[in-house]
């Protein structure tokens, strides 16, 4: 799908097959999982080549943030996903020249809607390149940071969850049993690390962005991605803390894990001796008395079955209600 977006342009897709020359007033040319000939005629509208997707894909910077010809060339990992609990990354590709910006994408991640809807309702957001570029990876970094919020949020849920006692001793609630704990401590571990790898892509971007010379003639622009640099630093360190925590809570939920299972243990090795000194008597003297009641007892048959029933059915119930089973 291809977009133009800026003063003039109807924001919505259009037909590839358009004459260069009715795209100049573009400022943003948006490529979402971009045809050939939507390639091609971004191309043409900036002079250069877009990235393919195995070139998005490569992950060393000299690949991803470079100039070539007068044209910045700048590629990041953003985050999507989150909403429906598989979060991911995928590369998406900022091709800056003096009079357009052109994204390369194969993704649609929240900040990318956002910002759309809003240039199509104002225009004017788009009034060059530069600040187009600087309002999306404002976007970007504001996504994170909810995004790092709700993850911190849940990992305090889950700190509760595991150390408060009265919780855990209602054992038989799906939602509060260990294995339960151990598949949601592994989505949030899955998420931080997207959103590091997210946060550290962005923030070598932003790094790249502000020592570029285009942007040294805006001093305002240069003073925001300044800003945003300092705060994907600052979730750069949030999402260290949030990850030693959810460490923390990964060794106390398998401890937790251990010490219940020696409790269970000791329980049937306590049981075990208990019942050894019967069983021991019982093994030596057996049946072997001449003058037994039951045995001319009409019930005693029925009787024995029923015992038999209710030693096998009682320690049933009562590990299960303990939550051993």
């Amino acid at each position: 799908m291809l977009r133009l977006f800026g003063p003039g342009c109807i924001a919505a897709p259009i037909d590839a097959a358009r004459n260069v020359e009715d795209a100049e007033k573009a400022i943003w040319v948006d490529l979402l999982e971009p045809t050939k000939d939507e390639e091609q005629f971004a191309e043409k509208l900036i002079g250069t080549n877009v990235p393919t997707r195995e070139e998005m894909l490569e992950i060393e910077p000299s690949s991803r943030l470079y100039e070539k010809d007068g044209v910045t060339f700048m590629t990041m990992s953003v985050i999507y996903g989150i909403e429906e609990g598989r979060p991911s990354t995928d590369p998406i590709s900022f091709i800056l020249t003096r009079n357009h910006l052109v994204t390369v994408r194969y993704i649609d991640p929240d900040p990318f809607i956002v910002f759309a809807d809003h240039a199509y309702a104002d225009p004017s957001l788009a009034g060059d390149p530069l600040t187009v570029l600087v309002k999306l990876l404002d976007a970007v970094v504001d996504r994170l940071a909810d995004a790092l919020e709700e993850a911190g949020a849940s990992i305090e849920a889950t700190s509760t969850q595991i150390f408060e006692r009265e919780r855990r001793a209602r054992r038989r609630h799906p939602e509060l049993r260990y294995e339960a704990l151990m598949i949601r401590i592994g989505s949030m571990q899955r998420l931080l690390a997207r959103l590091r790898e997210s946060s550290v892509s962005t923030s070598r971007m932003l790094s790249f962005l502000a020592a570029l010379d285009l942007i040294s003639d805006h001093p305002s622009q240069l003073r925001h991605v300044k800003s945003l640099i300092a705060d994907g630093r600052a979730l750069d360190d949030h999402s260290d803390f949030l990850a030693e925590n959810l460490n923390f809570l990964l060794d106390a939920s398998l401890g937790m894990i251990t010490l219940e299972q020696n409790m269970v243990m000791k329980v049937f090795s306590v049981v075990a001796v208990v019942l050894m000194p019967p069983t021991l008597i019982a093994g030596v003297y057996g049946m072997n008395f001449r003058h037994m009641p039951e045995l001319d007892w009409l019930y005693g048959y029925p009787m024995a079955l029923g015992l038999i029933l209710v030693s096998a059915v009682l320690p049933f119930l009562i590990a299960r209600k303990r939550g051993w089973l």
